[in-house]
């Protein structure tokens, strides 16, 4: 006998068939697929903005956080139709043979889809597509903070601050955010500057480095990282993603990547001063916005 649980629905004016709602993904915390779908729904007036354009990569979970996952970058072969998809060259591939069908998530009803395949993360590119589904040059650039025990969120932190005044230097403003597991990253809008994102931030990790090197390591080697901050500069090379703002992770309790102030940042003292869970994550956003400014709106040194 077939126990499927479906329910036909209407998002906005799309209809679809989610499947298993009462499906604990999180069993520590009893959050099921209704509520992952729930969180997804309520968050993306935020999280649209942060999605869309960009080639999506999600992260499936069918069985729950304690089950196997699977990376998926091609679209599902049952994908509505009605969802927006860019015929893109594998990264690496010779001569462009080689090609991935991104979905592109540039609305509610498509958000809602993933979700309901037990898409509890998603993870997008620094770069976007136009309407004809084209590659773009990057428009943000990222530091991904990454602690090496016993160091935490707090020496991230530390950095994060730190990388702040380099960043005015230039006159350029950072948005951070909380990885939703144990570091975070800091976002810089990049559009329309003719220097690589790439470079830039290779050469600011090494003059980090080069200042506290008790304290930051640019190399990925894990030898090095110990009781040290990784900045991950070579996120920003055009093959990588990085967990989008909002997204769910799958740690044992629903939490996720959150925007977060500078004040947040000079006041942590606590990893769990920045652990925030899903509904976290709505209070947040019903309380600020969204806290990842955008470019017009951002001038150096203000606060978000």
């Amino acid at each position: 006998m077939d126990v499927t649980q479906k329910v036909r629905v209407r998002v906005d004016h799309r209809e679809m068939t989610l499947t298993n709602l009462d499906k604990v993904l999180y069993p520590e915390a009893g959050f099921t697929k209704a509520e992952v779908i729930d969180y997804y729904s309520r968050v993306a007036p935020a999280m649209l903005a942060h999605l869309n354009g960009r080639p999506l990569t999600v992260k499936r979970y069918p069985g729950g956080v304690d089950g196997q996952f699977f990376f998926e970058k091609n679209r599902p072969a049952h994908t509505p139709a009605w969802v927006r998809t860019a015929r893109l060259p594998v990264p690496g591939s010779t001569k462009d043979r080689d090609t991935i069908e991104y979905a592109i998530v540039d609305d509610l009803p498509t958000l809602v889809y993933f979700a309901g395949l037990a898409a509890l993360e998603f993870h997008t590119p620094m770069w976007r597509v136009d309407e004809e589904g084209r590659a773009q040059e990057p428009d943000t650039m990222v530091f991904d903070l990454d602690p090496g025990a016993p160091a935490t969120i707090v020496e991230c932190c530390e950095v994060a601050l730190r990388l702040r005044e380099v960043l005015r230097e230039d006159g350029l403003v950072g948005c951070p955010k909380t990885s939703g597991n144990k570091g975070m990253q800091v976002y810089v809008p990049w559009a329309g500057r003719e220097e690589k994102p790439s470079e830039y931030a290779k050469a600011i990790a090494q003059r980090l480095e080069k200042e506290r090197p008790e304290e930051v390591v640019s190399q990925m080697a894990r030898k090095l990282r110990p009781g040290k901050v990784f900045i991950d500069w070579s996120q920003n090379n055009p093959a990588k993603t990085t967990v989008t703002p909002y997204s769910l992770r799958a740690n044992p309790i629903p939490t996720a990547s959150t925007p977060i102030t500078w004040e947040e940042v000079e006041g942590c003292t606590r990893p769990d001063d920045l652990v925030f869970t899903a509904g976290d994550v709505l209070d947040r956003v019903e309380r600020f916005g969204d806290l990842m400014v955008p470019p017009e709106r951002s001038k150096a040194g203000d606060e978000p």
